[in-house]
């Protein structure tokens, strides 16, 4: 009887331990579970104004082409030699005007703003693409050649 009493008593030490471990192992799981998951951040206000797209160009080369749409295009804003919301906002007015461009004044890059920057590039700065609204290295070098000559091109985009 004695052994008897001795095996009930280890077989329920074991099962007790083997529950608890149990428990501690799911209890680790269901904690790293229930921390926390990081969200991004709310933003306020127009996106558009905080993506930058130099199309290659450095920053003082940008800062030629902010001139550039200052004095012919309306730009208001700094010339920190970021091209972004404000400042394709300005360019879009010319691209708009003289070279097809029939979006929105959205001030965002996009594909139709891409063509119609390529038709202004292939008129006069070498730009020998395809009209298809990708910026490859040929947008940008020609990009590049507007942006060198920019503040004494005229409005319309040609020298």
């Amino acid at each position: 009887m004695r052994s008897s009493l001795l095996t009930r008593t280890l077989v329920s030490a074991v099962t007790v331990v083997g529950i608890a471990a149990g428990s501690l192992a799911t209890a680790g799981t269901s904690v790293a579970a229930s921390e926390p998951v990081a969200k991004p951040a709310a933003v306020s206000g127009d996106v558009s104004t905080l993506a930058v797209n130099n199309f290659g160009l450095n920053a003082t080369q940008a800062k030629k082409v902010q001139a550039w749409l200052k004095k012919y295009h309306g730009y208001r804003g700094s010339l920190d030699g970021k091209l972004a919301g404000s400042s394709w906002k300005s360019f879009q007015k010319p691209l708009k005007r003289y070279w097809g461009y029939s979006g929105a004044l959205d001030g965002k890059p996009g594909k139709n703003t891409v063509k119609a920057l390529q038709r202004m590039l292939k008129k006069g700065y070498g730009y020998r693409g395809a009209i298809d609204g990708i910026a490859g290295s040929g947008t940008k070098a020609a990009f590049k050649r507007f942006a060198d000559k920019a503040p004494s091109a005229k409005p319309n985009g040609l020298r």
